[in-house]
This record gives C-alpha cells, sequence and structure tokens, in this order.
C-alpha cells in the first residue's frame, strides 16, 4: 500500500504519532464515566459531546474509505466510534429519563437523521473526486464547529479567572494532535484533512496561554465570596440605626427580631454563592470535552 511506502516515511510518521495522540485525547474522559458507574448517576454530565464526537468520527472513517490510502485515518475513527459508543452506552444506562430521551433523540438526529442523509446523498448521486470533495468539505465544518465549541471554556477562563476546568495536559495533547494531523494532511496533500488542524493548533495554543496566565490568579468566585462575608459583617455591626435606638432602655430593644434578621441575611448569600459555584462547576458538563479531530 502507498501508505507504507519507504517514500512516504514522514506521512507513516505523522500519521502513526496522530494516533497515538488521539487515542489519549478520546480516553480523557474515563475518568469521568468511571465516576458514573461508581456514583450509577450522570451527575450532570451532558451526553452532547460523546454524540458530536461519534457523529465526527464516523464521517472522516466515511471519508477515509472513498479516499484510498488513508488506513491510519481509518484505524484511530473506528477507535473513536467505538470508545465513544461505550460511553453514550454507559451515559444511557445511568441517565435520567429525560436525560436518556434527549440522548436517544440526538443520537436519531444526527446519526440516524444526518450522517444517513449525508451517506446517501453523495454514495449514489456523485462518484470519483466529486464525491470525495464534497464528503470532505463536509467533515472540514464539523471539524470546525467541533474546534469552535470550546471557545465558551475559554471565555469561563476569562470570566472566572480560574483554570480548573482547562487542564493544561488535556490542551497541551489536543495542540500535539493537531500538529501531527495538520503535518499528516500537508504530506498527503489534503487541504481537507490539514486545514482544520490549523484552527485546533491556534485554539490549544490560546487555551495554555490562558492557563499560563490564570493559573496563580485568585479565582472571582472567591472575590464574590469576600464581598459577601464584608457585607454581612457590616450588617450585623450596624443592624439599626444607632441614632433611632435608646441605649438606656433596653427592654424597647427587640434583640430577638435583630438576630434573625443577621441570620437569614447570611444565609441568603451563602445560599447566592453556593448557586454560584454549582454554576461554575456545571458548566464544563455543558461544553464539548473531546476536542479531536482525528484526520
Amino acid at each position: 500500500m502507498a501508505l507504507f511506502d519507504l517514500h512516504h516515511p514522514w506521512l507513516f510518521v505523522f500519521g502513526v504519532l496522530g494516533n497515538v495522540i488521539s487515542i489519549l485525547v478520546f480516553l480523557a474522559p474515563v475518568p469521568a464515566f468511571r465516576r458514573i458507574c461508581k456514583e450509577k448517576s450522570t451527575m450532570g454530565y451532558q451526553s452532547v459531546p460523546y454524540v458530536v464526537a461519534l457523529f465526527s468520527s464516523m464521517l472522516w472513517m466515511y471519508y477515509a474509505f472513498i479516499k484510498k490510502n488513508a488506513i491510519l485515518l481509518v484505524s484511530i475513527n473506528s477507535f473513536g466510534c467505538i470508545v465513544e459508543t461505550i460511553y453514550i452506552t454507559i451515559f444511557i444506562l445511568y441517565a435520567s429519563k429525560e436525560a436518556r430521551r434527549q440522548t436517544v433523540q440526538l443520537l436519531v438526529l444526527l446519526i440516524g437523521g444526518l450522517y444517513t442523509l449525508i451517506f446517501l446523498i453523495t454514495l449514489f448521486p456523485l462518484n470519483g473526486v466529486l464525491r470525495v470533495q464534497v464528503v470532505g468539505w463536509i467533515c472540514v465544518t464539523v471539524a470546525v464547529g467541533v474546534f469552535a465549541a470550546p471557545l465558551s471554556i475559554v471565555f469561563q477562563v476569562v470570566r472566572t479567572r480560574t483554570v480548573e476546568f482547562m487542564p493544561f495536559t488535556l490542551s497541551f495533547f489536543l495542540t500535539l494532535s493537531a500538529i501531527m494531523w495538520f503535518g499528516y494532511g500537508l504530506l498527503l496533500k489534503d487541504l481537507c484533512i490539514a486545514l482544520p488542524n490549523v484552527l485546533g493548533f491556534f485554539l490549544g495554543m490560546i487555551q495554555m496561554l490562558l492557563y499560563g496566565i490564570y493559573r496563580n490568579a485568585k479565582p472571582a468566585i472567591d472575590l464574590e465570596k469576600k464581598v459577601c462575608e464584608h457585607a454581612v459583617n457590616s450588617e450585623q455591626i450596624y443592624p439599626v440605626d444607632s441614632e433611632d435606638v435608646n441605649f438606656n432602655d433596653t427592654e424597647e430593644i427587640n434583640m430577638a427580631a435583630i438576630v434573625p434578621v443577621v441570620v437569614a441575611n447570611n444565609n441568603e448569600n451563602e445560599e447566592r454563592l453556593g448557586d454560584d459555584v454549582a454554576q461554575v462547576k456545571l458548566q464544563p458538563f455543558q461544553t464539548p470535552v473531546l476536542v479531536v479531530c482525528a484526520a
């Protein structure tokens, strides 16, 4: 096969390295799914990233089959399809009734609907080079969308001043993956493979740059907590207007009425802070975890 020809050694090297790094990226959610199995609950996780990743892998595998001489592209996306199917199966097994229904609907829409439509439209009316080009640019469009999705995490890092939900290791391997697949596409002279990974490279560099900027920054949630505590302390020190209180007449000061107000304010601030923390912690689950373009 041309792929293993000695005239293409670097093509083989980039393809193998791309496979290895992409496998690590595909396996990144394993700890989360181990926790799901242990807790027997999806704990707020969303199935969208995994369904989209399955859809993307199936598209790239179809593209590799009709393009030919892209066995390394077939291998990694075959692995991706298997892994994503396992993730989705686990999710459906432990998800709530509503989350399970939404996951099945998304599977029917993307896999049963859109993928089948793309397959039928490109397989029969089109042939040869035209079919490869059409499927290739469809893959590019999907890949750009997948790569652009984590921009919400980038905005979240800037807003919250914390990199808790943007681990450096994952960003680093995503950048390496983009470099390897860009090199593979460049040597294969395939713009559809190389182009989306340019975006993936720049996105990975932005994530690592933000990690360097905000890794030691004080989270914005901590600053909000201090403001809340200061407000509570102020209410405790000045519960009523001192000019309106006659301290000599202790019988007229109803301390029982003052204390509950302070406690209520304290509880309200803590509850609001708890809601903010919960919102921040749930945010990453609403964002695609996998940003791998295995092409």
